[in-house]
C-alpha cells in the first residue's frame, strides 16, 4: 500500500520516535551525516546511530526481537558483541498485514545494519520458517557483523502461521518470498554504496530452512546479484516431488495412528532420528504440513485449516486428520503447477555451500538436500556446489539443549562453511569435497567445526 506523502511524514515522525531505543542508540556524533543512506522502493525507512548491532547490545531493544530467534542455536553459543554501526528498518510497499513488529502491521519489512568496520561485503538472507526479519540475528547477523559484513534480512513479504493467505491464486505466498529477496538485495547494494561511497565488494546469500530455499533460488536465478552462498538445510520444493508436501503426510498419520514407523523411513525420515519425532509432532508436523498444503492447494480440505490455523498454540500446531492421506502424486495438474511456479531446477549460477544435519526430523535429508544435490550435478553445476551433511545435526540448534549426548549444533558448521566459500570466491581455495561431517566423540561442539577433519566412517 503507498501512503500519501502527508501520510508518510507524518507516520515517519510517529515511528522513528517508537524505534529510538536509550539502551541501544548513541548521539555521539559517529554517524553524523551518514544516517540517510537511501533505501531504494521503501515506503518508510528510519535508522539509528547504535553502539552495538549484535544481540548482546540489541536484547530488550526495539531492534531485534529474541522471541522470534527462540530454538534457531544452542543456549551456551559464544557469540560476538561489541560491534558498532548504523541500523536501518523499514518497509517496501506491500498490501498485507501480517507482520506487526514494531507495530506498523506491514509486510515487506527488512533490516539493514552496517557495522563501522566495514570490509567491503554484504549478506543477504531471508526469514527461516515463517519467523519474521530478525529471527537469525543471533543465529547469522551477530557473527557477520562482527566480520565486519553489512547485513539485510527481510520477512519474505508475509509471515507467521497465516502466511498463506497472502496472495489470490496458490503458491503466490511462496513466489513473494523470492521477489522480496531480489528486491531487499538490489535495495541494499544501493543503501551499502550510499552509505559507506562505494559499491560492495562481495555480495553473499544465505540462510535456513526458508531462507536456505531462498539462498538455492537466488542463486539459480539471478546469479548477477551475488558471488556466492550458503544454503543450511534450504526447504526443497519441486513440481512432481518429493517435497514437505511428499513427506510429511506420513508424519501426520503416525501422529493420528495410521502410520507405522516404517512409513516414515520410506518417505526419507532418518533411522536414528526417532528420539525427536515426540517433540516434532508437538510442534511441527502437524502445522507444517497444514498451512503448506493451505498455501499449494486449498481445495484439498477447505475447512482445515480454513481462512485460519487457529487462534491458540493449541489450535495452531494441532493438524488436520485429512492431510494424514495426503497424497500429492495424485493431486490435479493445478496444484503441481503451483508447485512449479516456485520449483527449485539445482541450476546455480554461482559457488553454493549446503549444510544438512543427518537427524533432521522436519526436513529429512534423504528427501531433500540428498535430492538437491544430485539435481545440482545433474544440471552440469557440480563444480560450483559443495554438500556437507552434519552428522548429528538436526534442524534447529536449540534441540542440542535436550540432547547434547546425541546432537551437535550445526552453526559452528555454518560458520566454517561461510569461511571456505569466501575462500573459495575470493582466492580460489576449494572447499574440501562433499563429505559427512562427524560429531567429535569429546570436545567442544557448540563452537567449532573442522569441515575437513573428523570426517565421519560413512
Amino acid at each position: 500500500m503507498r501512503l500519501s506523502r502527508s501520510v508518510a511524514l507524518l507516520t515517519a515522525a510517529l515511528l522513528s520516535s517508537a524505534l529510538t531505543g536509550p539502551a541501544a542508540a548513541t548521539d555521539d556524533g559517529r554517524c553524523a551525516g551518514r544516517e540517510g543512506a537511501r533505501v531504494p522502493g521503501a515506503a518508510f525507512q528510519t535508522s539509528a546511530c547504535l553502539d552495538d548491532l549484535t544481540t548482546s547490545g540489541l536484547a530488550g531493544t526495539p531492534y531485534t526481537d529474541m522471541a522470534d530467534q527462540a530454538g534457531l542455536t544452542a543456549r551456551t553459543t559464544r557469540n560476538p558483541s561489541g560491534v558498532p554501526g548504523l541500523q536501518i528498518d523499514g518497509y517496501f510497499p506491500d498490501d498485507s498485514r501480517l507482520n506487526s513488529t514494531h507495530g506498523w502491521r506491514h509486510d515487506a519489512q527488512f533490516v539493514i545494519r552496517l557495522p563501522d568496520r566495514w570490509n567491503g561485503g554484504l549478506v543477504v538472507t531471508g526469514a527461516p520458517g515463517t519467523r519474521k526479519q530478525y529471527a537469525t540475528d543471533t543465529a547469522i547477523s551477530d557473527w557477520v557483523v562482527a566480520q565486519g559484513y553489512a547485513y539485510a534480512a527481510t520477512d519474505k513479504g508475509n509471515s507467521g502461521p497465516d502466511f498463506y493467505r497472502d496472495g489470490a491464486r496458490p503458491g503466490d505466498a511462496v513466489a513473494e518470498w523470492n521477489r522480496r529477496t531480489t528486491q531487499l538485495t538490489v535495495a541494499a547494494r544501493s543503501a551499502v554504496a550510499e552509505y559507506y561511497g562505494r559499491t560492495a565488494r562481495r555480495t553473499y546469500m544465505t540462510g535456513i530452512s526458508n531462507g536456505g530455499y531462498l539462498t538455492r533460488w537466488q542463486l539459480e536465478h539471478h546469479p548477477e546479484l551475488y558471488d556466492g552462498g550458503v544454503d543450511w538445510e534450504g526447504a526443497l520444493w519441486t513440481a512432481d516431488g518429493p517435497s514437505l508436501l511428499t513427506s510429511l503426510p506420513a508424519a501426520v498419520g503416525r501422529i493420528l495412528g495410521s502410520a507405522r514407523d516404517e512409513d516414515l523411513y520410506a518417505v526419507g525420515f532418518a533411522r536414528g532420528s526417532e528420539f525427536l519425532w515426540p517433540y516434532h509432532e508437538k510442534a511441527y508436523w502437524g502445522v507444517t504440513q497444514k498451512i503448506y498444503r493451505a498455501e499449494f492447494d486449498p481445495t484439498y480440505d477447505a475447512a482445515c485449516p480454513g481462512a485460519s490455523p487457529g487462534s491458540t498454540t493449541e489450535q495452531i500446531l494441532a493438524p488436520c486428520p485429512s492431510d494424514a492421506a495426503y497424497d500429492y502424486a495424485t493431486r490435479p495438474a493445478s496444484v503441481h503447477r503451483a508447485v512449479a511456479r516456485v520449483a527449485l531446477t539445482g541450476r546455480i549460477g554461482r559457488p553454493m555451500i549446503t549444510l544438512h544435519g543427518d537427524l533432521d526430523a522436519l526436513l529429512p535429508k534423504a528427501a531433500d538436500s540428498d535430492v538437491y544435490a544430485r539435481m545440482v550435478e545433474e544440471g552440469g553445476r557440480g563444480r560450483l556446489h559443495r554438500y556437507y551433511t552434519i552428522e548429528g545435526g538436526t534442524h534447529v540448534d536449540g534441540l542440542y539443549d535436550s540432547h547434547p549426548d546425541r546432537l551437535r549444533p550445526i552453526l559452528p558448521c555454518y560458520r566454517a562453511a561461510f569461511g571456505a566459500l569466501t575462500a573459495w570466491v575470493e582466492r580460489g581455495e576449494q572447499p574440501p569435497a562433499d563429505r559427512t561431517v562427524g560429531r567429535p566423540a569429546v570436545g567442544d561442539v557448540v563452537d567449532s567445526c573442522a569441515l575437513a577433519g573428523n570426517a565421519a566412517g560413512h
